[in-house]
């Protein structure tokens, strides 16, 4: 599996900025991602002390694991440099802006990665327009063809 996306992550949110974090699993937990058993309901990154976490990410028990097994659903530390750390809780503190997981991966070095975005909240309005504007594209390549 070479990433898992969340796809309703671009049906709530206006996707601002893009940040790729590292983060800190246990092994059970990395094979587990390998074999794409995550699910990203109701995740959502947020600052604690300085240090930035992600919380409600689902990441299945690994089928293997016996007693070394890992919890699934636990706050996970994301990696980031102090710089993109700073930027990102100045931009947090503006109205209706969150932090939104978007995909995990993996890069060339094997590494899992989480790419997050900083994202405003749509209206229910906001959604429906962009449903009809996703389904218009769809028919204009449809007749093009």
């Amino acid at each position: 599996m070479s990433e898992i996306r969340n796809r309703s992550a671009y049906h709530e949110y206006y996707i601002e900025d893009k940040y790729d974090a590292g983060m800190v699993l246990m092994g059970t937990e990395v094979k587990s991602i390998r074999e794409g058993k995550v699910s990203f309901v109701d995740s959502f990154c947020f600052f604690q002390k300085g240090e930035l976490w992600v919380r409600n990410l689902h990441i299945a028990e690994y089928r293997f694991g016996a007693t070394n097994n890992h919890i699934a659903v636990h706050d996970r530390k994301l990696l980031l440099n102090k710089k993109e750390l700073t930027k990102l809780e100045s931009k947090l503190k503006d109205k209706g802006l969150t932090i939104v997981p978007l995909k995990i991966f993996f890069n060339e070095k094997g590494l899992a990665k989480m790419e997050i975005g900083l994202g405003k909240g749509k209206k229910l309005h906001d959604k429906r327009d962009t449903a009809k504007q996703r389904d218009a594209e769809r028919e204009m390549k449809r007749y093009l063809k």
